[in-house]
């Protein structure tokens, strides 16, 4: 998996510096950020998953490499204490694709792909859509990887106890669920849609049996 995201990285940034050395040190920033010891499920597994559904949902889109550049920044800052994480997260890919000599145009529009991700709002932009919809395709993923999911998310607000995570959590789980759609796209309805609902359910029904049961 990790050899995967790394190639796809090289790849990627091979079309625009020939420089090696930047693109490895680059690497091992993305690398040490998503290995972090409390990083459950923001990480190098969840950059894989929309990576390979970036590939096969594919839109016909000259800007398929700024998806896949704001695939790689998004959560490459990331504590369960911030609010800031995607503006700090967008402000460093700013940085970093300069060094990769990026127009600054597109740097500008991975910025806004990336700021996207804080509120999750339906977009005029198509490409962002998509972004937000890999972003959330692990809520419409198989029962042990939805399972998975929700566990690391858990580890990593192991800060707060489950007196103060479970009523936010359960918040969450409700907000996605009072959406007239999850996924802004519409193949991701198709394919993704009816299996989040399923899975937000059960473990909302899960807090809500531990309640009951307290």
């Amino acid at each position: 998996m990790e050899d995967y995201v790394k190639s796809a990285w090289e790849a990627l940034c091979r079309s625009y510096t020939s420089d090696e050395t930047l693109i490895r040190q680059l690497w091992d920033e993305l690398e040490k950020a998503y290995t972090a010891k409390d990083r459950h499920y923001h990480n190098l597994e969840h950059i894989a998953y929309m990576l390979e559904l970036a590939d096969r949902y594919k839109q016909e889109s000259p800007q398929q490499d700024l998806l896949r550049f704001a695939i790689f920044y998004h959560d490459i800052v990331y504590k369960a204490t911030r609010s800031d994480n995607e503006e700090q997260s967008a402000a460093l890919a700013e940085e970093r694709l300069h060094r990769l000599g990026i127009p600054e145009v597109d740097i500008l529009q991975v910025k806004e792909m990336i700021i996207a991700t804080k509120s999750h709002q339906t977009h005029k932009n198509d490409l962002i859509n998509l972004l937000l919809d890999l972003n959330l395709a692990i809520l419409g993923a198989d029962q042990k990887r939805y399972d998975r999911y929700s566990q690391g998310v858990r580890k990593e607000y192991s800060i707060y106890p489950d007196l103060v995570y479970k009523p936010g959590r359960r918040k969450v789980l409700l907000h996605f669920l009072a959406q007239e759609h999850i996924y802004k796209t519409l193949e991701f309805q198709g394919a993704f849609e009816d299996k989040a609902r399923a899975n937000l359910q059960r473990e909302l029904a899960l807090y809500s049996e531990q309640k009951r049961l307290s």
